[in-house]
């Protein structure tokens, strides 16, 4: 039988999506296999001319069982039995030397491989009514795909593996009728692409990555979920196995926008995700998590879940959230995690900010602030990326229009918690840039820093002077480290330099600064408050220019949004002299 006429047995199953043509093939185990000429295993007594053609060693002994009774036994006889004890003999007595994972094993393996391939297809075909015909070429199959995970220990020889077409293979396998050699195939392949291969060995783990996508592995695995039941154990282990598989794909860019340009999988994932369940299962919270990553991959993968109104379900699916805590000891509250930083890469885009407000994010974050669960702090951080960017202004403004303003300066005043100080620091700051001028709703984010007697400026001219004497101190080991060196080497310090200043505090200092300014250009009285409390730490606005300065210098002005920075703190600089 021809390997073409195999493949298309396989993947005209991925024609039926409705989950009931396709399951596990079963028998009873007193059913005697009756005809013995046609029972087929691939494997060979020992002395056959076919003797090295088996693969990898066999799996461990405990992996034969068969508690649930899909499989003949563990699908291999007693003579065959024989023959894989013959062939483990030499390994037993030399660990890793007939085992090694090399070119000539792959080849084995592959040849091996397309063997019980074609011969379970051709049983399929030609006893279809009668199962019992080709269930212990089924056994065969199934064990072969799991030897086939060997390779694993041996990256280097993913091209081969591809250049032979078993990954192509072992692909096809997803759309098997028998949804356990699809799971074993699922499984398999996840392993092949297991993100620790893909850190060492970058140039391996993409050959058979790509080779895998090209073989339409994301069809074929789309098709797969919708036939499997979790339900069942064993269907609930391969909808585990496909999603981790989709999380290693995710791993590289490349591969992770490919993954996005599947709609129907990223469908899947969002359905799975608002699945209800009491509690919150693994493969829910698997899901949430596997979107998260791909919302954190790049500019493209965020537009095509933004595309998918993304932002709606998953802020429906956080809004329950908003009165209760996740159910403690379970997956539950990664799950909620998860939601939240989904949402907080999707609304860094502007399509993303766009919908946030359309579907009242900033209301629902605004009632988790005042509720003070547990889903208070990510719906701050939620916020402050909303509101980040040159094309936030309309979130700006809605924060204000929904009465925003109250329960975060409130926070600001009363929070010790330096985390939540420097969120809310960047949001205030990206407030004063993108409120329009003159409008009323930066008139009233500005009375805020005037109210009670200029309040809350003096907590922010307080919190500044913690700041101050963190960076002062770094910039005095930097001048140790700086003394004897020449400009040459100065230079090439100078990235190290600069990362120390921001691991103390740098960019903090430079926000708090780039406040003060504001307030000092739009309103006397507040300058006048600011002179007066900088005076009495020996400072003057002068002062705050200097770190300003830096990150003008810093800012990459060939981006639309690095030249909009620039003009703004070259603007303030000048109300400082």
């Amino acid at each position: 039988m021809c390997p073409a006429f195999a493949a298309e047995i396989y993947k005209s199953v991925k024609l039926s999506t409705d989950g009931r043509s396709s399951r596990h093939a079963r028998v009873d185990e007193e059913e005697a296999y009756d005809d013995p000429t046609e029972a087929g295993p691939s494997q060979p007594p020992p002395g056959d001319d076919d003797e090295g053609d088996y693969g990898p060693a066999p799996p461990p002994e405990d992996e034969d069982e068969d508690e649930e009774g899909r499989f003949f036994g563990g699908g291999i006889s007693a003579l065959e039995s024989q023959a894989l004890n013959y062939v483990n003999k030499d390994t037993d007595a030399a660990p890793g030397s007939e085992a090694k994972v090399d070119a000539a094993w792959v080849r084995r393996a592959a040849l091996s491989l397309e063997r019980k391939i074609n011969r379970n297809a051709e049983l399929r075909a030609r006893f279809a009514d009668d199962p019992q015909r080709f269930l212990e070429s089924e056994a065969d199959l199934d064990a072969e795909i799991k030897w086939v995970s060997s390779i694993t220990e041996n990256p280097a020889m993913y091209g081969e593996f591809v250049r032979l077409g078993c990954a192509a293979k072992l692909v096809g396998l997803l759309a098997h009728e028998n949804t356990d050699i699809a799971i074993s195939a699922v499984e398999i392949v996840g392993e092949l692409t297991d993100d620790d291969v893909a850190d060492d060995e970058n140039e391996h783990w993409t050959t058979v990555a790509l080779a895998c996508l090209e073989a339409d592995l994301l069809g074929l695995l789309v098709g797969n979920l919708a036939r499997l039941d979790e339900a069942q154990e064993m269907d609930r282990d391969g909808v585990y196995y496909a999603i981790g598989l989709v999380e290693n794909l995710c791993s590289k860019e490349q591969t992770a926008e490919m993954v996005a340009d599947n709609a129907a999988l990223l469908r899947w994932l969002l359905e799975r995700a608002q699945k209800d369940e009491k509690p919150v299962t693994q493969n829910k919270q698997y899901a949430a998590e596997v979107l998260a990553i791909l919302a954190a991959v790049s500019r493209k993968t965020r537009t095509l879940l933004v595309a998918l109104d993304a932002v709606d379900v998953l802020l429906q699916l956080a809004a329950s959230y908003r009165k209760r805590d996740p159910e403690k000891g379970g997956p539950e509250g990664e799950y909620m995690l998860n939601l939240f930083e989904a949402l907080t890469c999707l609304v860094d885009e502007p399509e993303g900010k766009a919908k946030f407000v359309e579907a009242e994010g900033v209301e629902l974050c605004l009632i988790m602030l005042k509720e003070g669960k547990q889903s208070k702090g990510p719906s701050l951080r939620l916020l402050d990326h909303a509101v980040g960017g040159s094309s936030a202004s309309e979130v700006c403004l809605k924060l204000v229009q929904a009465g925003g303003l109250k329960p975060t300066f409130t926070l600001f005043m009363k929070t010790a918690d330096q985390q939540t100080i420097r969120t809310l620091l960047t949001i205030f700051s990206s407030m004063l840039r993108l409120l329009p001028a003159n409008s009323p709703e930066r008139i009233r984010m500005l009375a805020k820093f005037v109210e009670k007697d200029y309040q809350k400026t003096a907590r922010l001219v307080s919190l500044r002077q913690v700041y101050v004497s963190r960076c002062n101190s770094i910039e005095e080991e930097i001048r140790t480290e700086a003394k004897g060196m020449d400009e040459e080497a100065k230079l090439a310090m100078a990235d190290g330099w600069l990362l120390k200043r921001i691991d103390g505090g740098l960019y903090w200092l430079q926000t708090m600064n780039t406040i003060l300014a504001w307030l000092v250009a739009e309103d006397d009285g507040a300058r006048r408050k600011i002179e007066e409390l900088l005076a009495s730490r020996d400072e003057t606005l002068a002062d705050l220019k200097g770190p300003m300065q830096l990150q003008f210098d810093q800012t990459d002005g060939e981006t639309e949004d690095g030249r909009e920075v620039r003009d703004m703190l070259a603007a303030l600089m000048r109300f400082l002299e």
